[in-house]
């Protein structure tokens, strides 16, 4: 029969007083910021909107106002 294992005072499960929750200081990473510029190709920043978008919205708005005037026309009839 083999006996269990003497626990590592240097692992994270340690209860050891002086750690926080069980890590000791030395054993927890660093702070790391979370508003890093690194994050990707640089891409310079374009203004208004893109051609595409703003043509489908304008369609679809006119598409939209032609229906209600036909509906209106047509209600008057």
């Amino acid at each position: 029969m083999t006996s269990a294992p003497t626990p590592n005072p240097y692992r994270a499960g340690d209860d050891r007083p002086g750690t926080a929750h069980g890590v000791p200081p030395e054993e927890t990473p660093p702070a790391e910021s979370s508003t890093g510029t690194g994050a990707g190709p640089y891409r310079p920043l374009t203004k208004g909107w893109g051609k595409g978008p703003l043509i489908i919205i304008c369609v679809v708005a006119l598409l939209v106002a032609l229906f209600f005037l036909a509906y209106a026309i047509t209600l008057n009839l």
